[in-house]
């Protein structure tokens, strides 16, 4: 099996890499199931589709967690962002119960092309965030910058 830069869980910290790499994983879980099961040419086999039904399960409760968090009235997110991202909360329950249904590997690349999406989204921001650390830094090196990865602040004295 080949290993990515996304085979081990981050470290803690970065709610937003956390997210992106649960996405990345997720997504990652369903292709290669779907990959494993379409090879057997029937997705109706149990043996084909367990593994198959298990990986969307999976991205089903990742996406659940997201919706209890964005519900939170101590949420930091502005609330029509928030209402956006449960929008696509509700469309990614309604399209995985159809998934669950029937087994069709179009509809179940809809999840996957989600997650990927979501998660680039996620990592995009960190690093422009990271960019905007470090022109602030070399702006001005005595300040403390916080690191957008780790949560802490960036050594400005390097």
């Amino acid at each position: 099996m080949s290993t990515s830069s996304y085979s081990s869980i981050p470290a803690a910290g970065s709610p937003s890499h956390s997210e992106a790499w649960a996405l990345i994983e997720a997504a990652r879980r369903i292709a290669g199931a779907l990959e494993k099961a379409s090879s057997t040419d029937d997705l109706s086999l149990p043996a084909a589709n367990r593994e198959l039904r298990d990986a969307i399960r999976l991205n089903w409760r990742l996406w659940t967690i997201f919706q209890a968090e964005l519900t939170l009235e101590t949420n930091p997110i502005p609330m029509d962002m928030r209402r956006n991202m449960l929008t696509l909360c509700q469309f990614v329950d309604n399209h995985t119960i159809l998934c669950m249904g029937e087994l069709n590997p179009e509809k179940i690349k809809t999840l996957i092309d989600i997650n990927r999406n979501i998660a680039q989204g996620l990592l995009e921001g960190l690093n422009n965030a990271l960019e905007k650390s470090t022109e602030q830094t070399s702006k001005d090196p005595s300040k403390k910058v916080a690191d957008p990865i780790s949560g802490g602040t960036l050594n400005t004295n390097a």
